[in-house]
């Protein structure tokens, strides 16, 4: 059962990491993206079945496509996330070479629902916040909890974001999973694993 007071405390601290994010100038964003794109490649060592989940962004989140040209050029296997309806996990579609993208909800794309579903290998992970410690603040959905939830194996899950969303310290649940890296426009980070 969520905590009321650490539900309270991270739904102000959304409200801080929105504006935090909303307030990068426009002009700016390809850049970080490309920078994330470089840091990302350089830090994160792909098998060639690897399988990595990417996602098509919203508003003005980290734009990952940079990332997701180069592996699908590259013929890494790639898959997108499709939200299903409230309160269920995302569904990992496969997105073949070549394949077309339909609007999938939220201003996203995905692959067709006639695409393979998978379970990755790594997870780039959209995000309002992420602290020192690697906790990582989402918008309270539940959407990556519950997939991570479903999933037989722990991907390594990898975040996007500009350095100005850093936060001092995000409360984490026991549901939270903590990211291994966060990659940013001035690097990569890596988290130590959390306790058990």
């Amino acid at each position: 059962m969520p905590d009321p007071k650490i539900e309270e405390a991270k739904a102000a601290l959304r409200l801080k990491a929105r504006s935090s994010r909303a307030a990068i100038l426009n002009s700016t964003r390809p850049e970080a993206a490309k920078a994330v794109a470089d840091h990302f490649f350089k830090a994160v060592a792909l098998k060639p079945a690897d399988i990595v989940a990417g996602y098509w962004r919203i508003k003005d989140e980290m734009d990952c496509q940079p990332i997701l040209v180069r592996l699908m050029d590259t013929f890494q296997p790639v898959c997108l996330p499709v939200v299903l309806g409230d309160e269920q996990p995302l569904e990992l579609r496969l997105w073949e070479q070549g394949a077309p993208l339909y609007e999938a909800g939220f201003g996203t794309l995905a692959p067709s629902e006639l695409a393979p579903q998978v379970e990755p290998d790594v997870i780039l992970m959209p995000l309002l916040g992420f602290d020192k410690r690697g906790t990582r603040l989402g918008y309270g959905g539940g959407y990556y909890d519950r997939t991570l939830e479903r999933l037989s194996r722990r991907p390594r899950l990898v975040g996007l974001a500009f350095a100005a969303q850093e936060l001092d310290d995000i409360p984490r649940e026991a549901h939270d999973v903590p990211l291994d890296i966060i990659v940013t426009e001035h690097g990569a980070r890596h988290f130590e694993p959390a306790p058990a």
